[in-house]
């Protein structure tokens, strides 16, 4: 192992999880090359432990100590890759391809983007959290979902240190999950994603809120990318608190999927049910559910939901992670008593 690079010991994780959950590593090290990592994974091994990656702390949930080496994925840059087999004739600039390190703030690249006048994550503003963790679950927004524009991803075993490239196929993305949240989970560090965007704007705005906001400021005129982004990040602000004044995970749970059958019962009880229709079956919105069941703003001790988005849980001060655990656990099962939907969370628990 590399002997300059730094190990902490008992190091304090409360300011690293959007939560503010207090927390700390019996092992904590912050890497910025690839070169490091490899390092610090060879440590971890030294110690037989199973190293936990962090990148922006927005879709973990930590319940105490972490009994292992924490690694923080500070690995950067950005740029536009040269491709040697663009389409011919007038179609060979369509396609910009880009790559970001893991490290990247996810907002902060979509913007960068935009400025390159590369198009397709736009719908994706304000997602919270780093680009690395954009494949693991396959993160999606009005309409549109990493899987639209991955090209590739860059990742190192955490058993061997060898690097590999996943493809999109190999990565099987669906709903919220990819196979680094299956087969693959906790077996790989991914260190960059490239994408392929397009150098034409074609805007999605199938969702009403952001459509109707998009008319209203330009009058029924083809919005740009950058006006897209700037609508998509006031919609989100509107929602959901910054974690700097209200600790918070983003949404704490995912929008479940159920069948025609399910969804004809329900809407017998619930006509204004929100669904949409998703391949042979139908979306529902977490949000709503939590929200019919008289949860929205409902607050235990330190640990309640968002008074303006019942699917995002907060921690008002002092909660800790085995208070945001059960408060979630509650809300599961009253949704199942009421609906008999099951919602599944998105944070990892550690």
């Amino acid at each position: 192992m590399n002997i300059s690079l730094t190990i902490l010991e008992n190091y304090p994780l409360d300011s690293l999880n959007t939560l503010g959950l207090k927390a700390s590593a019996r092992y904590f090290v912050a890497v910025t090359t690839v070169t490091e990592l490899k390092d610090a994974l060879d440590f971890a091994r030294s110690k037989q432990l199973n190293p936990l990656p962090l990148g922006g702390g927005s879709n973990v949930v930590f319940s105490d100590h972490i009994d292992t080496l924490v690694i923080a994925i500070n690995l950067k840059g950005r740029r536009t890759i040269e491709q040697k087999d663009k389409q011919k004739d007038d179609q060979k600039n369509d396609i910009i391809r880009v790559q970001a390190g893991a490290g990247e703030n996810w907002h902060d690249f979509v913007r960068w983007t935009l400025e390159q006048k590369a198009y397709g994550l736009e719908n994706l503003s304000l997602i919270p959290g780093a680009v690395g963790a954009a494949p693991i679950q396959n993160i999606g927004a009005y309409g549109v979902e990493i899987k639209d524009s991955f090209v590739a991803l860059d990742a190192v075993s955490i058993d061997t240190g060898e690097l590999r490239v996943f493809t999109a196929q190999d990565c099987a993305f669906g709903y919220r999950h990819s196979v680094f949240k299956g087969e693959l989970c906790d077996q790989y560090i991914i260190t960059s994603v490239t994408f392929d965007l397009n150098a034409r704007l074609t805007p999605k705005l199938d969702y009403g809120h952001l459509n109707a906001l998009l008319n209203q400021r330009l009058k029924g005129q083809t919005p740009t990318g950058l006006e897209i982004s700037q609508a998509v990040s006031d919609i989100r602000q509107d929602k959901l608190p910054d974690p700097k004044d209200l600790g918070n995970a983003g949404s704490f749970f995912k929008n479940p999927m159920i069948s025609d059958t399910q969804l004809k019962v329900l809407r017998q009880s619930y006509p204004k049910l929100v669904a949409y229709k998703t391949g042979t079956q139908w979306k529902l919105a977490a949000g709503w559910l939590i929200d019919k069941a008289g949860l929205r703003g409902f607050r235990q001790g330190d640990v309640g939901t968002y008074e303006h988005q019942a699917l995002v849980l907060v921690n008002h001060g002092q909660a800790t992670g085995k208070e945001v655990i059960a408060f979630s656990a509650m809300i599961q099962q009253k949704v199942m008593d009421q609906f008999g939907v099951l919602l599944e969370r998105e944070p990892r628990i550690y």
